[in-house]
């Protein structure tokens, strides 16, 4: 199987079978049957692509019920970190991150469902990131917690001073206040 299981349940590693040769490379970057047969039947009904810089941070972010998205994580230039937090109440690992190098060259992707947030660090001096989601975006469910929050213990691997982050991110809330309707269940 493609996949691999991170310490957080339901937060998955894709990777998927590349065939190379002197030309280049071929891989199915989705396939809804492999995803299907290892018991995910999600339906994709949004692609969202951004560009950046390195020392760019994004999120932390998700959407709340009932707007929540499930995505599907990989890059398409450049390398950054991806890192997801488990905000499901009840779960075993609640409060618990997991961050994992996505690049052109290793053609990783991340599996994150509803009930994380997620945020990357662009580590290259340019990234193209591209992402799959199962529910449209919802502004009004918008939600997101502060990056930096001490008690998450994030390693972004960006040095201080060359971080660059919105002004919107910069206000969210930290995890101990963030908004979150979402509840574990196995």
């Amino acid at each position: 199987m493609p996949f691999t299981q991170t310490p957080i349940p339901g937060l998955l590693i894709f990777d998927p079978k590349v065939f190379e040769d002197s030309r280049g490379y071929f891989f199915e970057s989705y396939n809804q049957e492999i995803f299907r047969a290892a018991g995910i039947n999600i339906e994709f009904v949004q692609d969202n692509q951004s560009s950046s810089q390195y020392g760019v941070i994004r999120g932390l972010h998700y959407q709340l019920h009932p707007y929540a998205q499930t995505k599907l994580i990989r890059v398409l230039a450049g390398s950054v970190l991806d890192v997801a937090i488990d905000i499901r109440k009840n779960s075993p690992t609640f409060g618990k991150s997991f961050s994992i190098e996505l690049s052109t060259e290793n053609k990783k992707q991340l599996f994150v469902p509803r009930g994380f947030a997620h945020g990357f660090s662009v580590l290259s001096n340019h990234a193209e990131v591209f992402y799959k989601c199962d529910s449209f975006y919802n502004k009004e469910s918008e939600a997101g917690i502060l990056y930096n929050d001490s008690s998450l213990k994030i390693d972004w691997m960006i040095p201080a001073g060359k971080e660059s982050i919105s002004e919107k991110d910069k206000k969210l809330p930290g995890f101990a206040e963030c908004k979150n309707n979402f509840t574990y269940t196995e």
